[in-house]
């Protein structure tokens, strides 16, 4: 290692010390012993231009265990990103740049957002699908305007998380040979050694994923390193890792140990450790001058990585005018003008399940949304969510249908880092109940603002005979509960396109969807300004009259149970008005007018709605009532279950004349006062 590099390599490893130390938090144990692996990407193998973090073409990297943010920190502000020494200062404060964990949209720089270990990985992996799609769609022979690596830096707790396997999996299958992974071999998890709780054979198993793997046994020989990553970049069938032996804390008098995992340094031990690497003790957030020169190459070349690329595209849109104005306007996050002409209308004659509405819809629209891509955790048959001429990735990367497998959480990470990418609009599906599995990486796709797009189907005890363990209950309010992830349960096909044109236009909030499997009827697109309503979060589908005696709320299929409901209660001389709420995120956006002409404060209102009842009671008040479940399914067909539970005509009205009753004796009560 040359003397610059060393000296290099060390600023970097004492701006994350000193990061950490004024914090009095974080974690300087993988930074100290890193950091010869992010110089070495940063500053000679990644092609990025620091002074334009969002260039198309550039090379992507994931720090995947995001506790060693001081590290990612130092190398964006030693490599010219938007990301000063005051930043640095203000590392895991209030509203700095600088937080616990890499945040996208927060930093210059960071790719996305980490620190649920594997997450990264699994994102990586979905950036790297992002990339070779992108590059079969748009490269011309002599045009290779997508052209770029996914490097990343993983840990062993990421190694140890179940969604890496996943991801892993999914990468050898795909063969994505320009995802690059370092993987910081410590033998050091925070509870000690990893002979503890990890003692598998990890590059056996990357092999048996079908991965390229490496090792390299000193952290700090520079020579190695890049020797295996030129290796690791001359394979372009699979996937590679290189297995790096480092020091965790290295040259601190804990290196080594559990210690420096995830506490600052004692003051005297950030002492001996500058001793020890021939630092300045008395210096602070100190990047020596021949240091700064050294890291300053990093803008030269970037600038000159994009310059070239610019030129390139010029000339190729010149050649190529459709593909590149295709190109820069799905860059841009824009959809196609006019696309919205090409959604359906149902007509009321035939019902039809949600699920089967949204595959109509998406194969409508499909050709002018190509940057729609995605597929199913091995239930596409049932999901309803192929496109019927989008081709096969796995055959061919044009393709916009992919087989994920059975890895739900795996698949909604990836659905993350394509959509962190740009250029593209993802999405995964699978039944509702395994939500679950996925539930991480739809609070990260909320976290980052990502336009990712989760298709869940078989919404409600509706799916009958499979029983308990598939039919969700918690599920819809555990979802909405997340901020920014807008909820969508519609209850038609009709519904069914609203939700599908606004989670496409809504493109910094990630959207999930909750259809049904069983046939519903379709509401009349003469009598109902549906777009309308959904665009609103909730509207009225029957008035009742202009001084209805209570109002009922429902989402999805209880929409038209509701309605059945209301025409009961007109027989025996009741005006119900029913309202259709297939979105509480979007609901909760409109102003406080809008909410009261929905629901006024006068009426009576009763919930109805086949999972918990958590959340209604904002909407219904202390004195409504709601048709909810506090228990877990049932098996037996869709239409018994429902009945048994509560979901029948007779149950809810007399629900409903109980309410009103109740509000009867309240008024009165109130009127003796």
């Amino acid at each position: 290692m040359s003397e610059i590099d060393q000296l290099s390599i060390n600023a970097l490893r004492f701006l994350a010390v000193d990061a950490v130390d004024k914090a009095k938090s974080g974690h300087p144990g993988a930074p100290l012993g890193d950091s010869p692996i992010a110089y070495l990407l940063f500053h000679k193998y990644m092609r990025h231009n620091p002074k334009n973090s969002h260039w198309p073409n550039r090379d992507r990297f994931v720090l995947s265990n995001g506790h060693a943010s001081a590290l990612l920190y130092g190398a964006l502000h030693l490599s010219g990103y938007n990301v000063t020494i005051e930043d640095l200062q203000q590392f895991r404060q209030y509203d700095s740049i600088t937080p616990g964990h890499p945040e996208r949209g927060d930093t210059d720089g960071v790719e996305v957002t980490t620190g649920p270990l594997g997450q990264g990985l699994a994102m990586s992996v979905g950036l790297a699908i992002a990339e070779k799609h992108l590059a079969a769609i748009y490269n011309q022979p002599g045009f290779d305007i997508v052209d770029h690596y996914t490097y990343g830096i993983c840990g062993d707790g990421d190694l140890m998380e179940g969604i890496s396997h996943e991801a892993a999996s999914l990468a050898g299958t795909l063969k994505l040979g320009k995802l690059i992974f370092l993987y910081d071999d410590n033998l050091i998890s925070l509870d000690g050694p990893t002979e503890l709780s990890f003692t598998e054979d990890v590059e056996k198993r990357f092999e048996a994923y079908h991965w390229h793997v490496q090792k390299v046994g000193d952290g700090n020989d520079l020579d190695a390193i890049s020797r295996a990553i030129e290796a690791a970049k001359a394979v372009t069938d699979k996937p590679s890792i290189i297995a790096v032996r480092t020091v965790i804390g290295y040259g601190s008098p804990i290196a080594g140990t559990n210690k420096v995992h995830g506490e600052a340094l004692k003051p005297e031990e950030a002492i001996e450790t500058k001793k020890k690497l021939g630092w300045p003790e008395d210096k602070f957030f100190y990047v020596p001058e021949e240091a700064q020169k050294n890291w300053d190459k990093i803008k030269e070349t970037g600038a000159k990585y994009e310059g070239e690329w610019n030129t390139l595209f010029a000339e190729y849109k010149k050649k190529f005018p459709e593909l590149a104005a295709e190109f820069e306007r799905t860059h841009a996050g824009k959809l196609k003008d006019g696309w919205e002409k090409s959604l359906p209308t149902f007509p009321t004659e035939k019902p039809m399940a949600t699920r089967n509405a949204g595959n109509a819809i998406m194969n409508a629209f499909a050709k002018d949304v190509p940057e729609l891509i995605g597929g199913a955790a091995d239930l596409t048959a049932s999901t309803k969510t192929i496109l019927k001429d989008g081709g096969n990735f796995h055959v061919d990367p044009k393709g916009r249908n992919i087989w994920f497998g059975v890895r739900e959480f795996g698949m909604c990470a990836a659905v993350n880092g394509m959509a962190a990418h740009g250029g593209l609009i993802p999405y995964g599906s699978t039944f509702f109940t395994f939500s679950d599995y996925c539930k991480s990486a739809l609070r990260m796709a909320a976290i980052m603002h990502t336009h990712s797009l989760f298709i869940f189907t078989h919404d409600s005890i509706a799916l009958g005979e499979d029983g308990p363990t598939h039919q969700p209950i918690e599920h819809l309010m555990m979802l909405r509960a997340v901020p920014f992830l807008t909820d969508f349960r519609p209850a038609d096909a009709n519904e069914t396109v609203a939700c599908w044109r606004l989670a496409l236009e809504r493109k910094t909030k990630p959207s999930f969807m909750a259809l049904s499997r069983q046939d519903l009827p379709v509401l009349d697109p003469a009598k109902h300004n549906v777009y309308e309503g959904v665009k609103h979060g909730a509207y009225i589908v029957e008035q009742g009259s202009d001084s209805p005696d209570l109002l009922i709320v429902a989402t999805g299929a209880e929409v038209w149970l509701s309605l059945d409901v209301a025409a009961a209660l007109k027989k025996e001389g009741v005006t119900a008005r029913v309202v259709s709420m297939p979105s509480f995120e979007i609901f909760e956006e409109q102003n406080e007018e809008y909410k009261a002409s929905i629901f006024p404060d006068h009426l009576p209102k009763l919930a109805v709605e086949a999972g918990s009842a958590i959340g209604w009671w904002k909407y219904v008040g202390r004195h409504g009532d709601v048709i909810g479940l506090d228990r877990f399914g049932a098996s037996a067909p869709g239409k018994i279950a429902l009945e048994k539970l509560g979901y029948s005509v007779s149950n809810i009205v007399s629900r409903a004349k109980a309410l009103l009753e109740s509000a009867k004796k309240a008024e009165a009560a109130l009127a003796g006062k």
